[in-house]
């Protein structure tokens, strides 16, 4: 189910389907309404991400300032992976668009946490109260201060305390 782009909400583009098991455990686990939240098919490669935002949602954002966007992104060993899409987007838009991902690869996540969706609905539990443990799991420190800006942008919407 999409979301009303008229409304506030969260569009999510994940860069694989591991990515995108996350992001349903994340759903099924978070408080506020899943309804305020789209998630997109799964790119195809952190490269293909970038693409899609720039050819198909930036072009959108003016249009919809009730959208805010996540990236969700696999660093592969690159942490600055994630400072390159930040980049890509327009200054105007800096304050609506976030970029998140693993420090390798949601696999080696799977390796040390469980199941996908069981990492989602734990990084959903721990921020509804915050910033939970699991970002600091030494593939995950690296995103807490995006994190930080996500939760005071998107928390409400989101069902997350403040």
């Amino acid at each position: 189910m999409a979301a009303n782009a008229f409304r506030p909400h969260l569009l999510i583009v994940p860069e694989d389907d591991a990515n995108r098991q996350i992001v349903n455990g994340f759903l099924l686990g978070m408080r506020g309404s899943s309804r305020s939240v789209q998630l997109e098919p799964p790119a195809g490669g952190w490269v293909k991400v970038i693409e899609r935002f720039e050819a198909e949602i930036e072009p959108t954002l003016a249009r919809y300032p009730e959208r805010l966007v996540l990236l969700l992104i696999d660093c592969d060993g690159d942490l600055t992976r994630l400072d390159a899409v930040r980049q890509r987007v327009p200054q105007g838009f800096a304050d609506w668009v976030f970029a998140l991902g693993a420090g390798t690869e949601p696999e080696d996540l799977r390796k040390d946490l469980g199941a996908y969706e069981k990492i989602g609905g734990v990084v959903a539990t721990q921020c509804e109260e915050g910033i939970g443990e699991v970002w600091d799991h030494e593939l995950l420190r690296h995103n807490i201060p995006e994190v930080k800006r996500l939760r005071a942008a998107a928390g409400v919407l989101l069902g997350f305390r403040a």
